[in-house]
């Protein structure tokens, strides 16, 4: 045999042990992929990922736990699905993932779990159980001062007060509100107003631009995103007309002018007015007592009779407590159905206007005057009213003081009453929204009563429309 012959020969047996090998390793290969795979789904699904902010959860509503899996997933049902502590929630399953979305904003510094049951792969395999936890943190607000040796300031501060951070200070604050992003301020320098955009550190300062010269009042904040809205007058009123408390509308992340919310009509002054949570409507209360329903563009406002005074809409809710001259009454927005406002049993003095709380069936908060047979005031108390009727009272303010706002936390955990202490010898200031110059705001937890701290401003962020 040549040389040449036997080389070759080599050759071949060397190439057939390559492909031999090859073919062993991919082989083996396949093999841990396909035991790997019969094990995954032997196993059923498993989390891989887990997405969640926990401080934007207790700020606001809409927040979601995502679980990521390792399988593409069947359909998950709610009646699957466990929240501790109890919070109202909806489901959606994509892919690997399912994801829970919360309706109303979580309890702040708290621990909790979500736990999906019978979570089963497209295709055959076992179900499984996913259960994770996170934990809320402490919740922060922002507070404002009038007077400060430094001027009018908006502070941020934990729930005891003993954080408090300036971020914004100006001669004269009118009223503020913050945005998911942006705190939201209207001043006034001489007779000139203006509503300043800032971010939540009161950084980057610019300003929404007004109609013209005039006033801003009743200045509101959507519970979620960055939409706001106010009612203007013209400065120039008189015999010749001009706009007078008439609704704008504005989003704090966008350079873009405000939009007015044109009604239609009888008298379309606004007196009073909310934003409908988590929908692009509002309710408003023009000077004629017309309550009416309208979208973000205005002029197709669905009528809902007529009303004294708007008391709340709570968060997450499409469910307004409206007073109408024959009592206090609960308006599902969604609808138009109403019914009257459950009446306090045993009250422990007259009951005044109802602050509703977060979530279904948590009740209202409302404040009762006690006046004795000669007409003299002696106290008031403020107590949570459950769906029943019965009163659990939260704190009892002093003849001597006056209670000027009662609001409610983004979850319901805590009412912050708004109290001016020696109301006698605390003189009202002179600004276009008049307030006493010595204000309190007392924190308390509503389902133990018990007073978390005392802190000294108005204006806490949690209260959807300004004092008085």
């Amino acid at each position: 045999m040549s040389t040449d012959s036997r080389r070759a020969r080599a050759r071949q047996r060397r190439g057939r042990g390559y492909v031999g090998a090859f073919a062993a390793v991919l082989g083996a290969l396949v093999l841990v992929g396909g035991v790997g795979g019969v094990v995954s789904v032997a196993q059923g699904p498993r989390v891989t990922d887990v997405q969640v902010d926990p401080a934007a959860a207790v700020s606001a509503s809409g927040a979601r736990v995502i679980l990521t899996t390792t399988q593409s997933l069947e359909e998950i049902d709610p009646s699957q699905v466990e929240v501790e502590p109890a919070t109202p929630f909806t489901v959606d399953t994509s892919g690997r993932s399912v994801g829970i979305r919360f309706t109303l904003p979580l309890r702040d510094d708290s621990d909790y779990r979500v736990t999906v049951r019978d979570v089963r792969g497209l295709g055959a395999g076992p179900g499984s159980t996913l259960d994770e936890t996170f934990r809320t943190p402490p919740l922060s607000a922002f507070l404002m001062q009038r007077g400060t040796a430094n001027g009018d300031t908006i502070f941020r501060t934990d729930l005891q007060g003993e954080a408090g951070l300036p971020v914004f200070t100006h001669e004269h604050i009118e009223d503020y509100r913050a945005t998911a992003n942006h705190l939201v301020v209207s001043v006034r320098e001489g007779d000139r107003a203006r509503v300043v955009v800032t971010d939540l550190d009161g950084q980057n300062a610019r300003d929404i631009v007004l109609p013209g010269p005039g006033f801003v009042s009743n200045l509101q904040s959507a519970d979620r995103g960055e939409r706001v809205g106010f009612t203007f007058s013209d400065a120039g009123l008189g015999a010749a007309g001009g706009r007078e408390s008439k609704l704008f509308t504005a989003s704090a992340a966008e350079d873009a002018p405000p939009v007015e919310i044109g009604l239609n009509g009888g008298d379309v002054r606004v007196a009073d007015w909310r934003f409908v949570p988590d929908t692009d409507s509002m309710l408003v209360l023009t000077f004629d007592s017309r309550l009416l329903l309208t979208d973000a563009e205005g002029g197709n406002a669905a009528p809902l009779g007529s009303a004294v005074s708007i008391d709340g809409i709570a968060r997450g809710s499409s469910v307004a407590i409206v007073e109408r001259l024959e009592g206090i009454r609960e308006i599902d927005l969604t609808d138009g159905s109403e019914q009257p406002l459950e009446e306090p049993v045993d009250p422990p003095g007259m009951p005044g206007r109802a602050t509703p709380v977060p979530g279904a069936g948590a009740g209202t908060i409302r404040s009762f005057a006690d006046i004795d047979a000669d007409g003299a005031y002696r106290a008031t108390t403020i107590g949570h009213v459950d769906t029943d009727g019965a009163v659990r009272g939260l704190l009892e303010v002093p003849g001597s003081d006056t209670v000027l706002q009662t609001c409610v936390s983004p979850s319901g955990r805590y009412a912050a009453v708004l109290v001016a202490p020696q109301a006698i010898d605390n003189p009202f200031d002179r600004y276009q929204l008049p307030l006493p110059g010595r204000l309190q705001t007392h924190l308390l937890e509503i389902d133990t009563a018990e007073e978390i701290a005392v802190l000294q401003g108005f204006d806490l962020s949690w209260c959807q429309v300004p004092p008085g």
